[in-house]
């Protein structure tokens, strides 16, 4: 076998494995296709997990909405207890002052 018999042969046998290799990839690809029940069964839960996320979103928009409303609500309970507490302070002076005003007009008697 000379040089130009053995390319060739060479080049056949490499265009036969070619074809037998595109051959053998239609052959998979034409078994392992979706079937259209598969494809329907798919666009239903794309529309399914779509309807999720969109619920999702509203979800945590909802609660970041609530968050929000609690904290201004917990912001204005925490103003309220610090002026009551700071009434109740002036009020103990008061009281305190009033108790040593009335004991040094009864100690005067």
């Amino acid at each position: 076998m000379n040089r130009s018999e053995f390319i060739a042969v060479t080049a056949v046998i490499l265009f036969g494995a070619f074809l037998l290799g595109w051959i053998a990839s239609w052959l998979v690809h034409r078994i392992a296709r979706p079937v259209r029940a598969d494809m329907s069964e798919l666009d239903h839960m794309a529309q399914q997990l779509h309807e999720a996320e969109e619920q999702r979103d509203s979800a945590i928009a909802l609660l970041e909405q609530r968050e929000a409303t609690l904290s201004s609500q917990l912001a204005g309970a925490n103003a309220e207890a610090r002026a009551a507490m700071e009434g109740l302070r002036d009020s103990r002076t008061e009281v305190e002052e009033l108790r040593d005003y009335i004991e040094a007009k009864l100690a005067h008697r």
